[in-house]
């Protein structure tokens, strides 16, 4: 398959989404100033950003057709085989951008190094056209990301890279029906949370963190460690603080799900019923009274071009 476009995905600076919100870049720092934040940090944020995303760009164009896209349409572009993905941004963007792209290599750009980790961000402006080169020619090293998927009975589906939420949209109970290896109950918690490998170390590490505090004020003695050690081909769902009454249960609150085994939930929430992925609350499925949604490993790959 030739390679024919880059396709670079970016998100808007912080300092880009509070001019949108306050209409000047004056205003923004008024704003900021008055609340007693940094302008300045804002500011060489978003020059840094847009330094690196020109650097890229021109040394991309000696070599490729570029087109930029923003995080926000990512879910109504039209993905295809013949093109290089390149995120320049954050990790959570390179999450957010795997979930849409169908097994195209992405290669991920830390536009700031002083500034981001980067624990999915292998490349820079300075070294990245050495990865673009060996993806031209089908010579590239990767790391392949098990995604998770949530589909609908009624054929809608959302892939996750990090973890899947199944909950209510405010902060009340969500009311479900939760199936797993053959055992069934009624639920009343603030949500479910379905973890990759890749997002074990984020969001459901926070719930064994509150599990372990709580043991530990409850006992008053440090409980024993534990750690999330998911394989690559497993998914971990937990129950957020599941209430337990005369109509439901709190027995069955985490499992492993394999590709032979599923979780199965079924929303008894009449309204606000919501399934969402990797934190992007805007980008999500209704689930409401009568939808059922199968949880389990998909199809799916991530396919992140490392450095070696």
């Amino acid at each position: 398959m030739t390679i024919e476009y880059a396709i670079l995905v970016k998100k808007k600076t912080r300092l880009e989404t509070l001019i949108e919100r306050f209409n000047t870049q004056a205003q923004t720092q008024f704003y900021i100033e008055r609340s007693g934040g940094d302008f300045n940090d804002y500011q060489q944020e978003h020059e840094q950003f847009h330094q690196s995303l020109a650097q890229v760009q021109r040394q991309l164009s000696t070599l490729l057709k570029n087109k930029i896209v923003e995080q926000n349409f990512l879910p109504s572009f039209l993905f295809n085989q013949n093109q290089v993905v390149i995120v320049v941004g954050q990790d959570g963007l390179v999450a957010n951008t795997a979930k849409y792209v169908n097994g195209i290599p992405i290669i991920a750009i830390n536009p700031d190094t002083a500034r981001y980790d980067g624990v999915l961000l292998p490349f820079n402006s300075d070294n990245f056209m050495g990865a673009v080169e060996n993806v031209l020619v089908n010579r590239f090293n990767t790391k392949v990301a098990t995604l998770a998927e949530a589909t609908l009975n009624d054929g809608q589906r959302l892939l996750a890279f990090n973890d899947l939420f199944i909950g209510a949209s405010s902060h009340v109970s969500a009311r479900y029906r939760i199936e797993y290896l053959q055992q069934t109950e009624e639920h009343s918690s603030s949500g479910i949370i379905v973890s990759t490998q890749a997002g074990s170390t984020g969001w459901l590490s926070s719930v064994f963190n509150m599990s372990q505090g709580i043991q530990q004020f409850l006992e008053q003695q440090i409980p024993e460690k534990h750690t999330i050690n998911l394989a690559a081909d497993q998914l971990m769902f937990a129950v957020r603080e599941p209430f337990q009454s005369k109509q439901t249960q709190a027995d069955l609150v985490a499992g492993v799900l394999t590709e032979k085994i599923k979780l199965v939930i079924e929303s008894l929430m009449p309204i606000n019923g919501v399934i969402f992925s990797d934190g992007i609350e805007s980008d999500f499925l209704h689930f409401n009274s009568g939808a059922i949604a199968s949880i389990g490993i998909a199809q799916e790959k991530a396919i992140l071009v490392t450095a070696e």
